[in-house]
């Protein structure tokens, strides 16, 4: 029986983005720890060296699938978005839209979270967390500026929001929640966060 060769030839016509695929894959399937350069690239059967030539270290791997999760999730806020609507059905149509991808995506998304603060893409990282969160933000400070929603920091206001979205998605991705259920509460969820708790 003849044993395969180690190495195996650079024939991808996009091997970056066969490697961001793979990478997706093992990431959903097995976790973070899971990932290494020298696996994804005998999973898409080229050299050990040939993934060097788009991604320096495993660092630079998992910085390039946040950013590619953070392009996703900005599609999906964006076209959510409808700037014309009154805010509690604009918040409801982009909250549907972020818990849609975090369900989806649970994996990538605490990746994505987790690589925000990386110094080695710190500014790659910045833009597109302000691509995305800060799109939240502004939505939140359009809203005060047309008197919808109270004064405060519209950080603190996205905070809140986010951290009750990402709870739910988690509620969701163990299993505490069906994610259809997660998905047809997003309306009464935001009105709640809009309207409070308080008798009316």
């Amino acid at each position: 029986m003849t044993s395969m060769p180690e190495s195996r030839p650079y024939h991808h016509g996009d091997l970056r983005a066969a490697l961001l695929a793979s990478a997706e894959r093992t990431l959903r399937q097995k976790g973070v720890h899971a990932l290494s350069l020298r696996e994804l690239a005998r999973a898409s059967g080229v050299s050990h060296a040939a993934p060097g030539r788009h991604f320096k270290d495993k660092q630079a791997l998992l910085n390039a699938l946040a950013l590619a999760g953070y392009a996703r999730l900005g599609q999906a806020l964006a076209a959510a978005d409808d700037p014309a609507l009154p805010l509690q059905p604009r918040l409801t149509a982009l909250a549907r839209a972020y818990l849609g991808f975090a369900i989806d995506n649970a994996e990538l998304l605490e990746l994505m979270y987790a690589r925000k603060h990386d110094p080695d893409a710190e500014e790659q990282m910045a833009a597109a967390v302000d691509r995305t969160v800060g799109s939240l933000v502004r939505v939140f400070s359009d809203a005060q500026q047309h008197g919808e929603i109270i004064d405060g920091d519209p950080d603190a206001l996205n905070l809140v929001t986010g951290a009750t979205l990402h709870g739910l998605a988690a509620f969701a991705a163990s299993g505490a929640i069906a994610p259809e259920a997660a998905l047809e509460g997003v309306d009464e969820l935001v009105h709640l966060l809009l309207h409070g708790l308080k008798p009316r």
